[in-house]
């Protein structure tokens, strides 16, 4: 990660002339590609790692083309020699989903919704003028090919994970039925692909009405195709969770928006009937990322969000027709949105009557090991020994599993993340069972040499991921950090 900011810092030096204030390592995100805040004196820039060359260059390629345009997105103000780092606007840390999480399904969220739409229209019209197809990334057009290799990735990595029977040879008849139905599009502009309100940025701008404006972001996977693709990202987006009554005015708005844009009156019951189509192509792609990244990779956060993304396949099904026979399709999605299945990928969770508290405790071998003095006895002791030591590196021997430099270190440069998804597999099960069980209590404790770096970081990460989870009550106590008694317990719910 060092070689990283270094680069990112020389890129910068050499674009600016002065070296940057601090660099910043931002979170991990669902891609490969790593970014960073680049301080300056006054205000901030992006720098992005990207190790896929051509990613990279489809995403600035995009993006000069659509800043001359003055179109919603970051202008680019270098690019290294080797095509791996480059530096982008910063719009800040406010997506449209924190909004939306913030302010809930109340009118001035809603009108940012309406304008990202609005914002959209003109990125997907204005944006395809002039653009070199070539330059993307993958396929130059959503076809035919693009919504095949949507549908088997849903299929490979999510409905054969499920073991249920189907016609394999049926439904591959169907899959091509349905990308020739929606192939006949009427229009075909520039297609962001995954348009979402993560990918959504907000920030002031006063003398706008609303005092904000919005800016898009993540847009390196666009191709031509058809807009209602878009629109169908956003409004069914699982996490946001959009009331059906925003979906239906949300499409309204979108559609009177892009009518405007085209210059001409457009049929809005066929756009309609297409848009439901690519509905639920959108929903099986994500339910195959969610299989990919969750069953297959096993992280933690896309295991969570399948029964999310299940719901929104079953609502889309209550009220939506497709305008198309698919029988042996609309079998294995009938299967898909069982409630058995759904509850399949449900965690248990505490509710307020469950008896079991959870504590979990970082400690130090050079002391003791933490003795469960509850009746149950046993539990868990995971030893980080085997993780590299933070605290053999200077600016770090001070610092515990809680300050910044010492968490990017376990996250980046060691093999904390695999050793925590392990212990999160095992210790899952127990809890699951214990709650079901009405147990009331289990201890799980972490071990490193001095009790201050990895165990710490382990502890709150165990806390934090069997809160989130289970909503389970935690009591956590840091033994060489606080030789103090435990904890108050940490509410059911937070």
């Amino acid at each position: 990660m060092q070689t990283l900011i270094e680069a990112v810092k020389n890129l910068y030096t050499g674009w600016k002339g002065v070296e940057p204030v601090a660099v910043d390592v931002l979170p991990i995100s669902g891609s490969e590609r790593r970014y960073f805040r680049v301080h300056e004196k006054e205000g901030s820039v992006i720098g992005t790692y990207g190790a896929n060359i051509k990613e990279n260059e489809s995403f600035i390629y995009f993006s000069e083309n659509f800043h001359k345009k003055n179109l919603a997105v970051p202008e680019i103000y270098a690019v290294s020699d080797d095509r791996m780092f480059y530096l982008q606007e910063d719009f800040g840390d406010v997506s449209l989903l924190n909004c939306l999480e913030a302010g809930g399904f109340t009118p001035p969220v809603y009108e940012l919704f309406k304008k990202s739409l609005t914002v959209l229209a003109n990125l997907q019209v204005k944006g395809d003028k002039g653009l070199d197809y070539k330059r993307c990334l993958t396929n130059k057009e959503f076809g035919k090919e693009a919504i095949m290799a949507d549908l088997l990735y849903f299929k490979y990595y999510f409905l054969d994970a499920l073991r249920k029977p189907y016609d394999k040879q049926k439904l591959i008849k169907d899959f091509e039925a349905l990308s020739n139905y929606l192939t006949h599009t009427e229009y075909k502009y520039f297609m962001f692909r995954d348009f979402q309100s993560r990918n959504i940025f907000v920030t002031p701008s006063p003398g706008e009405g609303l005092g904000q404006a919005v800016h898009f972001i993540d847009y390196q996977g666009g191709m031509r195709g058809a807009p209602q693709y878009d629109v169908a990202s956003m409004l069914w987006q699982a996490r946001a969770n959009l009331p059906d009554e925003w979906k239906e005015k949300l499409l309204i708005d979108y559609m009177n928006a892009f009518e405007e844009l085209i210059g001409a009156p457009m049929d809005k019951m066929i756009f309609r009937g297409q848009y439901n189509g690519y509905v639920l192509i959108r929903l099986l792609q994500v339910l195959g990322a969610y299989g990919f990244r969750g069953l297959f990779e096993r992280k933690a956060q896309f295991l969570t969000a399948i029964p999310l993304g299940l719901r929104n396949l079953k609502e889309f099904f209550k009220n939506q027709s497709l305008g198309i026979a698919v029988p042996e399709f609309r079998k294995v999605l009938d299967l898909c949105v069982a409630d058995e299945v759904i509850q399949q990928f449900t965690p248990t969770q505490a509710t307020e009557s469950t008896p079991l508290l959870i504590k979990i405790s970082s400690f130090s071998y050079r002391k003791a090991i933490p003795v469960d003095e509850t009746e149950n006895g046993g539990g868990f002791v995971f030893d980080c020994r085997g993780i590299l030591n933070p605290g053999r590196i200077d600016s770090m021997k001070t610092q515990t599993g809680r300050d910044k430099e010492v968490k990017d270190f376990l996250e980046q440069q060691t093999k904390m993340p695999d050793f925590l998804n392990s212990v999160f597999d095992i210790v899952d099960m127990t809890v699951e069972e214990y709650i079901k069980r009405d147990f009331e209590s289990l201890m799980i404790s972490f071990g490193c040499t001095g009790g201050q770096h990895r165990s710490v970081y382990a502890a709150d990460a165990m806390a934090r991921h069997l809160r989130n989870k289970f909503k389970v009550k935690i009591e956590l106590r840091h033994m060489v950090q606080d030789e103090k008694n435990w904890s108050n317990p940490l509410p059911a719910r937070q």
